[in-house]
């Protein structure tokens, strides 16, 4: 009992050390911080890359720091060399700061006391920048099919234009460098390029272009000649070039137009590059026949007429369609259809693809869907970097049925669409489908994609597999994300956030929502 006593005694004064040992450090640090005579160090937050060269920075504010230092060093985390230094107070906060592209910044900040306390301890973070862009938007009369003018912000340091393929140098000279324009020559026609911008070895830009069809063998269509006797005329796989302007077609009576264009044969109608877009006024019937059909650089105006879809696809019977193709158009005004294969007759089209496409006002009647494909089977429905306004008003966007004769013999219809705006789309009062798919073996992918004003869902069919999703923005479209609606599938991963559109009532979608444009989401024309 002694010996337990004693113990239990020499356990308690143990105790009582340990705790008054660990209490008076704790009193002497506390003590130490209420008399301390150096301002605390800022508590950051993770710094962000904006508009790729930018850096933001945001830390925890006190009211007895009068102002703070940050000091940035390229590529040298000992701080030796300091290559910008930047003072700001905290309601500056969060500060964005322009940096060089494609560096490892270490950067650390200080706080300032306006009452004599000694400045804080550095608190210390690092940002890597990405490429630089100084490249201004390419405009579509700056590309032809052998040169390509190039702009970026006129008066900045750089020495040299380097364009792949084929390792073209082109050497600024000191009226380009002011002016901000360079032409570049010696290209190759129908040629994907990148373009970069150096100053020296540091890259500050870069921007993608294709090069024009070369109208050397082309046909020359001139601005006043019928279209229609032009196409008649021409051999199968000619490339026509029209010129700007006009083009409508008279009808035999020489008061009324004849607007309906029926192809018999492959074609490439085009306008000249680096020439303003012509205007067609026609709708398009494809007959069998047909091959491939390309429309590029083009106005397609459906103003006025009559029950007209952009494309129709009708022959009498079955028949072998290769790849439809619009690229660089501008679509508006068509009361139906983008493509119509309601009566095909279980006709097969390899693909129809859509890109760098503005589409406007097309099927608002509320008749058919915006793709229609009830008695066919299209391979490949692909849109890219393109923008939709106002199109399929109360209807579903793209049909593809369950064809008998078609569907479940190994083929697969395959959507993709990225990189595109959609503003008010299959908007309706009760929710219409982005994908009304019922063809037995179906894949679908939306990446980087912009929906917004819209009531529409992705997709409710049972036969519908789920789509792949990845990096899309849904505002004032809630039932994209809306799980308790009936077999809605829907994208989990998908952000609500507000674009910021300039002015979505004329049509004009540059975005101002920071995240949007870091992120690279919608019709990138739109993202400056």
């Amino acid at each position: 009992m002694k010996i337990k006593n004693i113990f239990k005694g020499l356990l308690t004064t143990l105790l009582l050390l340990v705790l008054s040992t660990g209490c008076e450090s704790y009193n002497e640090a506390l003590l130490n911080d209420i008399g301390n005579k150096r301002l605390f160090s800022p508590i950051l937050k993770k710094p962000q890359i904006r508009n790729q060269t930018n850096v933001e920075l945001d830390w925890e504010t006190r009211a007895e720091d009068d102002h703070y230092v940050i000091e940035f060093s390229a590529d040298d985390s000992e701080f030796t060399t300091i290559f910008k230094t930047v003072e700001v107070t905290a309601e500056e906060l969060p500060v964005q700061v322009a940096l060089d592209g494609e560096t490892l910044y270490s950067i650390r900040i200080k706080a300032v006391s306006a009452n004599g306390k000694e400045d804080s301890n550095w608190s210390v973070t690092t940002a890597n920048t990405l490429s630089e862009q100084i490249f201004l938007p390419v405009q579509e009369t700056d590309i032809a099919a052998v040169e390509a003018i190039l702009r970026w912000v006129p008066n900045s340091t750089v020495t040299k234009i380097v364009l792949s393929p084929g390792d073209i140098t082109h050497i600024i000279t000191p009226e380009e460098k002011a002016s901000g324009i360079a032409t570049v020559k010696g290209l190759v026609p129908e040629e994907s390029y990148q373009a970069n911008l150096f100053n020296n070895t540091k890259k500050r830009g870069a921007i993608t272009f294709k090069t024009g069809i070369d109208i050397g063998d082309g046909i020359l269509v001139k601005n006043g000649e019928d279209l229609l006797q032009a196409i008649e005329n021409a051999p199968a796989d000619a490339k026509l070039f029209l010129e700007p302007g006009n083009y409508k077609t008279l009808a035999s009576d020489g008061i009324n137009l004849t607007t309906e264009m029926i192809l018999k044969k492959s074609i490439t109608i085009s306008g000249i590059p680096g020439k303003a877009k012509p205007v067609l006024h026609y709708k398009i019937t494809i007959n069998t026949g047909i091959e491939n059909i390309s429309l590029l650089n083009l106005d397609l105006d459906g103003t006025g007429i009559e029950n007209g879809s952009v494309f129709t696809v009708a022959p009498l019977n079955a028949a072998n369609y290769g790849d439809i193709l619009l690229s660089g158009c501008e679509i508006h005004d068509f009361v139906r259809s983008l493509l119509s294969a309601s009566n095909a007759n279980g006709s097969k089209i390899a693909s129809l693809k859509l890109e760098n496409c503005k589409v406007t006002n097309v099927n608002t009647n509320d008749g058919a869907e915006f793709i229609n494909v009830r008695s066919a089977y299209v391979g490949s429905i692909v849109f890219k970097n393109s923008t939709f306004n106002t199109c399929s008003y109360n209807r579903d966007f793209i049909r593809l049925d369950a064809v008998s004769g078609l569907t479940g013999g190994g083929l697969t219809s395959a959507v993709s669409i990225e990189n595109c705006t959609l503003h008010n789309v299959s908007n309706s009062a009760s929710p219409k489908r982005i994908l009304y798919v019922r063809f037995i073996s179906n894949a679908s992918t939306i990446r980087n994609t912009l929906f917004t004003n819209t009531t529409a869902i992705f997709a409710n069919q049972g036969a519908t597999v789920m789509p792949i999703f990845g990096n899309n923005n849904y505002f004032n479209a809630a039932n994209f994300k809306d799980s308790t609606i009936s077999n809605n599938k829907v994208d989990a991963t998908g952000t609500t956030l507000d674009p910021q559109y300039e002015d979505a009532a004329s049509g004009k979608f540059t975005i101002s929502n920071q995240t949007l444009i870091d992120n690279n989401v919608g019709d990138p024309i739109w993202i400056k």
